[in-house]
């Protein structure tokens, strides 16, 4: 599996725990919780997004 492949795997790993943690947070009834967590996987998905442009127009992907 090239670097590439295990990058976005942890990506979207980061991704799944961010969205697990959006349930997590709103059974609690954390508001905060559920903001932060959505923030952090906008910015997860922000950054596989970005990153799989670049890496396509390089030629990697």
């Amino acid at each position: 599996m090239k670097l590439g492949k295990w990058i976005f795997a942890v990506l979207a790993i980061l991704a799944v725990v961010f969205m697990m943690l959006i349930a997590v947070s709103i059974g609690m009834q954390n508001a905060l919780g559920v903001i932060g967590s959505i923030i952090g996987l906008f910015a997860v998905m922000g950054c596989g997004f970005a990153l799989k442009k670049r890496m396509r127009e390089k030629g990697l992907l």
